[in-house]
């Protein structure tokens, strides 16, 4: 199957010369590292057969690549080799299995053949369907290995979603994706597309979901998995990805397993004092949600793949510039390709049935409202609405000030009210909120003309239906918002960065402005400090 990567429509070869990517089937990527007398090592299953050992042994020669095959499905064996986890499904598990057979290779055969091999060990925990099909079907794989005899392992860890009706399916595509994994761990490792891409080789996302990959070790020491996760949406391997505070890749059904979870979508390009306000003021109310007291909650934010696209391209270091941003304030981040609002609420509804609230600005809100996004649904904006607010969801509507409201109507594009809109001159004393004199005059004027969610117009035809959701508290006005930065918007502090304007400083939080400032994101550049001229009189 071929891809296109982010930079080239035109489809890449799946494979190094001189194979060609008709040629490569799954037994033939099996019986390439059967022949090659440098790889051996050992594969160790559990769950849904030893699928992925099968392919090698019936590719043929894999008495040259397989030291050992082990299936402890057992618990009671499995506790006794590997120790004991919490969940046997789990990456726990998972690296417990690859440190132990790891060391049992070095231990047994380093001596006999160490200076010639690369070991390796493949491993996977998988809960494949069950007879009912009532049990959640995923599992965890990885593979550590020798970039060369002697070296010190890397390893490479994924976790997959399985989507097929029957388990000997679900246990074939195993088989594949996991001789991808070994494959493209020896042959793709220095080129993260190919290595991205070729996972699904033979496979189709609608058969299993990878939507967490890490490469760890000194072989990876220059890839951000960062990156390389956002690859796994951009190629449809998955449709979300989530990074915590620190940057690190987290699989989503770990963190999101049976908690409220309360989202807010957005640029953040960058994040200013309203996306922290937004979401404060919003986590205020949802902790006092009846459905929310006493149960564990997580917040976070989320942006779309479509967000992260400038001019139609994927600037990458633009998406770490808000990665990092948002993770400097403490959020958790979730990278999504769900541009519909129910389509997030459903994903949501894979892991939990706890109550879900998303935190969101007027705009977004009117666009929850347009009827052109459901175009292809048999019930129009009926059938959206009734997917986004079933099982407990509820909207928190921050508002926004009249005059950048009517621009969005007339434009479709918010802008910075224009009265008294000339940048205060550079020195002039901030208050103590964050914003100029200029700033908090010009609030002070607008502040009656606030659009809310109890006063935005909507089409005739859908009043009473937005009615019904207000009244019934589907959709809840947020309290407690700061009137004084209801001018700020992403898309001015951005161009005032661009602009070297210094005031940009005053409408994003102190250590936002901490960041960009030391790592120069968003094309900040240092203001220029005047030379002293030697000798002056």
């Amino acid at each position: 199957m071929s891809r296109p990567t982010p930079d080239t429509p035109m489809p890449m070869e799946g494979a190094a010369s001189p194979d060609s990517q008709d040629l490569l089937t799954t037994h033939r990527k099996a019986l390439r590292i059967n022949l090659d007398a440098t790889k051996y090592g050992t594969f160790a299953e559990i769950g849904a057969g030893q699928e992925v050992a099968r392919v090698f042994f019936q590719a043929g020669g894999a008495s040259g690549t397989v030291a050992k095959t082990i299936s402890a499905y057992d618990m009671t064996f499995s506790d006794a080799i590997y120790g004991k986890a919490p969940r046997y499904v789990s990456q726990e598990r998972l690296l417990l299995m690859l440190d132990h057979e790891f060391e049992l290779l070095r231990e047994r055969l380093s001596e006999s053949r160490g200076t010639k091999t690369q070991f390796f060990v493949f491993a996977d925990t998988v809960s494949a369907r069950n007879f009912a099909g009532t049990n959640e079907q995923h599992g965890w794989m990885g593979i550590r290995f020798q970039p060369a005899p002697c070296a010190e392992p890397s390893e490479i860890v994924l976790h997959v979603r399985m989507s097929d009706t029957e388990a000997v399916l679900q246990q074939e595509a195993l088989g594949i994706i996991g001789t991808n994994l070994v494959y493209a761990a020896f042959y793709y490792r220095n080129d993260p597309q190919k290595f991205t891409a070729s996972l699904l080789d033979h496979l189709s996302p609608t058969r299993i979901e990878i939507d967490m990959l890490e490469f760890r070790g000194p072989e990876f020491a220059h890839i951000d998995n960062r990156l390389t996760s956002l690859l796994l949406v951009h190629y449809g391997l998955t449709n979300a990805v989530m990074f915590g505070p620190g940057g690190s890749v987290l699989q989503p059904s770990e963190v999101l397993r049976k908690k409220a979870i309360l989202v807010e979508r957005g640029s953040f390009r960058p994040v200013t004092h309203v996306n922290v306000d937004m979401l404060h003021c919003a986590a205020a109310q949802f902790i006092q949600e009846p459905l929310v007291k006493d149960r564990d909650f997580i917040v976070l934010t989320e942006i779309t793949v479509h967000n992260l696209l400038a001019d139609g391209q994927f600037d990458s270091a633009d998406f770490l510039s808000r990665v990092d941003l948002l993770g400097a304030i403490g959020f958790t981040v979730l990278i999504s390709n769900y541009s519909e609002f129910y389509r997030l609420t459903a994903y949501f509804r894979r892991y939990t049935k706890e109550m879900i609230g998303m935190a969101m600005g007027i705009t977004n809100l009117l666009e929850i409202l347009n009827e052109k996004y459901y175009e292809n649904l048999e019930g129009g904006i009926l059938e959206s609405l009734g997917r986004l607010f079933r099982h407990s969801v509820k909207l928190y509507v921050y508002p926004m000030l009249r005059e950048p409201y009517e621009c969005y109507l007339a434009t479709g594009q918010t802008s910075e009210p224009t009265t008294d809109s000339a940048a205060p001159p550079t020195g002039e004393r901030q208050n103590g909120s964050g914003s100029t004199p200029r700033d908090a005059r010009l609030t002070e004027a607008h502040k009656i003309e606030t659009v809310t969610a109890q006063n935005i117009q909507v089409a005739p035809h859908l009043r009473n239906l937005y009615a019904h959701l207000y009244e019934n508290c589907y959709i809840e006005c947020l309290t407690g918002y700061n009137p004084d930065i209801l001018h700020i918007f992403s898309r001015e502090v951005l161009r005032r960065i661009q602009d070297q304007d210094p005031t940009w400083e005053n409408l994003v939080p102190d250590s936002v402005a901490a960041v960009i400032k030391a790592r120069q994101l968003f094309h900040y550049q240092a203001p220029q400090q005047p030379s002293t001229l030697v000798g002056a009189s």
